[in-house]
């Protein structure tokens, strides 16, 4: 019960809503297609890890159009999640008077990056194993919430550092690590972690089954709380739209159309092999751009996305994706749709599916919400009635066996 009141805690805690599901608590500070990003991509995530989970492989047809759409937009969820994870949380930590250790989002911040890494530990716990005395490796390995924890660690690490120096140092140092994260990663993904305990090399390596590594991953947010500070530098400014729009539309479409020719000019005239090797798997850079594009159609259709369904499943995205983490993995019971259905399905019962299985988990995610103090004190009175079940229980035996034991000596 304790574990149970642990995530329920750090699932709608004013820290956790604040920070990277946040919603603005003022009107006039409050970025609504920042909402509406996040809402479309808890959305993408759930149709794309349904499909990706349960399509029949006969169907992945590489030279289908629809398939190859379907799979580069579904591409772009991760990188809109860890960038705009890190746009808001900076965007908080930046807008209060204090400074350093003083600022109140630093200790938050901390509190925050610690409850996504526990619940992403939680969520790949699987009881039924526990009550059989093993903990699967599985347990080990490292996924979104587990990267975004850390990010948001490492954030506050480079802001902690910066603080007492020019301002344009905490953007700076962050553009940097993003950049040296993106263009060195052909050299990194290769190293081997062996002589590490695989609960530390699986942050830093894929082969043990970690759907994301700290780098390069790290990069997006780092972007995203450098996107968050220039935002902040000029949003007081009546015309910021007006320039941030086409701004972020250009250089993402460079990044996407013209940051591959960049990398074979420079191998060709410096002869660097690395310049060639981010040219051959170049994805981080066109991702960023992708993430520029989408971030500039959510400005310009910010009037258009306001509305109050799709503010709320922007703000509820870290109950969502427990729920679809539950229902499609099976967390806890290891009893999901995945164990079922893994790679079985016709495209017609997919699609149908997984348009069921967004509303199912949005609904959910929004009833919680809806209810949220009625079920937090039912839960409390279901767990103040199982300890004190289990202390009477306790003692109960605890007296037999002395009886026992006294009987057997007289």
């Amino acid at each position: 019960m304790g574990v149970i009141s642990l995530i329920l805690r750090a699932l709608r805690s004013k820290t956790c809503k604040e920070g990277v599901y946040t919603h603005m608590s003022s009107k006039s500070t409050r970025l609504f297609f920042i909402d509406a990003m996040r809402a479309w991509a808890i959305l993408m995530m759930l149709q794309g890890h349904f499909v990706d989970g349960l399509l029949d492989n006969a169907f992945r047809d590489a030279s289908s159009t629809t398939y190859q759409v379907w799979k580069y937009f579904r591409g772009i969820t991760a990188p809109v999640f860890f960038t705009v994870s890190g746009f808001i949380f900076t965007y908080l930590l930046i807008r209060v008077p204090q400074k350093g250790f003083q600022n109140p989002r630093v200790k938050k911040g901390l509190r925050r990056g610690l409850q996504l890494l526990f619940i992403g530990y939680l969520l790949r716990l699987n009881v039924l194993g526990l009550f059989k005395g093993e903990l699967y490796s599985s347990f080990f390995l490292v996924d979104v919430l587990h990267i975004i924890g850390l990010s948001l660690l490492g954030i506050i690490a480079v802001y902690l550092i910066t603080y007492r120096r020019p301002k344009y140092l905490f953007p700076g140092l962050l553009l940097t690590i993003a950049c040296l994260l993106f263009a060195f990663e052909p050299v990194y993904k290769t190293w081997e972690y062996g002589l590490i305990p695989d609960i530390i090399a699986n942050y830093f390596t894929k082969a043990n089954g970690s759907v994301f590594t700290i780098a390069p991953w790290f990069g997006y947010t780092a972007l995203g709380s450098v996107l968050s500070i220039i935002f902040t530098r000029f949003k007081e400014h009546k015309d910021v739209y007006a320039y941030a729009i086409p701004l972020s539309a250009v250089v993402g479409l460079t990044l996407i159309f013209y940051s591959s020719p960049l990398f074979v000019f420079l191998h060709d005239y410096t002869g660097i092999a690395l310049f060639n090797k981010i040219y051959s798997n170049n994805y981080l850079f066109i991702r960023m751009g992708d993430v520029l594009l989408v971030f500039s159609v959510f400005m310009l259709m910010r009037q258009l996305v306001n509305s109050r369904t799709i503010l709320r499943i922007g703000q509820n995205t870290l109950s969502i994706y427990v729920i679809h983490f539950v229902i499609l993995y099976g967390s806890f019971t290891g009893l999901g749709l995945y164990r079922f259905f893994h790679h079985s399905l016709s495209p017609v019962v997919v699609i149908g599916g997984a348009i069921a299985f967004m509303v199912v988990c949005s609904y959910t995610a929004l009833l919680y919400d809806k209810h949220e103090s009625q079920i937090k004190l039912s839960i409390s009175q279901l767990s103040f009635l199982a300890w004190t079940s289990l202390e009477a229980s306790y003692y109960f035996i605890k007296a037999y066996i002395l009886r026992f034991l006294k009987a057997k000596r007289a």
